[in-house]
């Protein structure tokens, strides 16, 4: 049997104990503080959108009691596009409160902060403002960063096909979680006969459903669109409420619509219509083909690029009009439109 330990060797038995536990506290300390350093957003590093759409302001704290629910975490855009007045809707614009949306998962990276609201870049929305995507401000709280989900971004995906779909809480589709909007992209982790197992922003797992969206091994696998394939997804659209800046299934403006169609079958093309009429390659309008684009301009399509529409064949284009109509198909050579049509581009690639 052992001795009892001495006064001395209890003493120094102590101090060991309090040094450990001093350790174990200190590292718990460091390991919290690093976890809740990647969870909160810092000048130049990345994150990802945490909510189903994410609306980029021109200001922070700029927002009307008619916003809120835009600016929320889980936002509720349905809720938001309802309930604006149409006076409110057009204030969005003339007042130019709005610059963009991004998506679910869509990766950012912070440019500036401002309290509770940053400035971001939306990687994959090109323009010539920024090399880093699209800016604009939006509320703090909707960001997230996850190593698991950063680790997956050039891992297989599942692409959301229909207009809106829900995420589930379980392969049975019997829970209903976020709804999300058409484009949206979530890393590919399993799947059952109906529905697939993909990983969210924040590191979690959800399940869509196989008849709401596709499976693609990269982005390179997306298949090469015909033009009659970009006019029939522009279709899935019909009589949804245009929204400035809008770039969802739950509202389009001109130019995030054509963007948006362009980007879900593998072409990414600039953000706005402005520049979206710079690029491409031009086409007499004596030789229009399904999918491309037509630009019209102020002073009888002399001056500025304001408006860009789709063409869909037979005389006719799909656009997203403005605040007082819905996504719609009608002649080129409306009153109105064909005064100021300017020229046409067209980003399809060649066979």
């Amino acid at each position: 049997m052992e001795p009892f330990p001495s006064e001395k060797g209890v003493g120094e038995m102590k101090r060991a104990v309090i040094y450990l536990v001093a350790f174990f506290l200190l590292a718990v300390g460091f390991s919290q503080s690093v976890q809740a350093k990647e969870k909160d957003p810092v000048v130049g590093n990345s994150a990802y959108i945490d909510v189903s759409v994410a609306t980029l302001w021109t200001a922070p704290n700029i927002l009307r009691p008619v916003d809120l629910p835009s600016a929320t975490n889980p936002v509720d855009m349905r809720k938001w596009t309802s309930s604006m007045t149409l006076e409110e809707q057009l204030q969005l614009s003339d007042d130019g409160m709005l610059e963009t949306q991004a998506l679910y998962g869509n990766k950012v990276t912070i440019l500036e902060r401002n309290g509770d609201w940053v400035k971001v870049a939306v990687e994959g929305q090109p323009t010539p403002r920024n090399e880093l995507g699209y800016p604009g401000w939006m509320p703090v709280h909707q960001l997230t960063y996850n190593k698991k989900f950063a680790r997956s971004e050039q891992k297989p995906f599942v692409m959301v096909e229909s207009p809106t779909t829900f995420l589930y809480q379980n392969a049975s589709l019997k829970k209903k979680g976020m709804e999300i909007s058409f484009n949206t992209r979530l890393p590919y982790v399993s799947e059952t006969k109906k529905a697939f197992k993909v990983l969210q922003p924040n590191g979690k797992y959800a399940w869509i459903s196989k008849a709401d969206s596709h499976f693609y091994q990269s982005e390179k696998a997306i298949p090469k669109p015909t033009g009659e394939d970009l006019v029939n997804t522009g279709k899935k659209f019909l009589g949804l409420h245009y929204l400035w800046a809008g770039m969802s299934g739950f509202g389009f403006d001109c130019s995030g619509f054509t963007f948006t169609i362009y980007q879900s079958h593998g072409i990414t093309i600039p953000r706005d219509s402005s520049v979206q009429a710079q690029y491409g390659q031009s086409v007499p309008l004596n030789e229009l083909q399904p999918g491309d684009l037509l630009f019209f301009a102020y002073d009888e399509g002399k001056g500025k690029v304001h408006h860009v529409a789709m063409y869909a064949g037979n005389g006719m284009m799909i656009h997203s009009p403005n605040s007082k109509k819905d996504v719609e198909i009608i002649p080129v050579h409306t009153p109105g439109y064909y005064e100021e049509l300017s020229g046409a581009k067209r980003y399809i690639p060649e066979p």
